[in-house]
């Protein structure tokens, strides 16, 4: 099972988006890693998570592989898995910050 994470600011992205992220990332979890996901969706409630004193736009998404990967390797997976959340949601590439952990043994 591939462990994944994604912060999200309340109400940033409607129950449709999330949906269809979920089922994105199972997808890319599948194609990549070869085992479904597990995924927390964290919801940062209203009026907690700031930039420069406006709510945040930004978006976390985390996902622990469960190989060690190659840097190409990571980075190409880095992109597709950015690459979801864009496209879901109409957020810019700066605006989603993604990361892909090693695994722990």
């Amino acid at each position: 099972m591939i462990k994944a994470m994604c912060l999200v600011q309340e109400s940033q992205i409607s129950n449709a988006q999330e949906s269809a992220i979920r089922k994105e990332m199972e997808n890319f979890s599948l194609n990549s890693f070869g085992e479904q996901i597990e995924l927390d969706w964290i919801v940062v409630p209203k009026n907690s998570g700031f930039t420069a004193g406006d709510p945040s736009t930004s978006v976390l998404v985390s996902v622990r592989s469960n190989e060690i990967l190659e840097k190409q390797r990571r980075t190409i997976l880095l992109e597709e898995l950015c690459e979801i959340l864009i496209a879901e949601t109409g957020l810019s590439s700066i605006e989603v910050v993604g990361t892909i952990t090693d695994p722990t043994y």
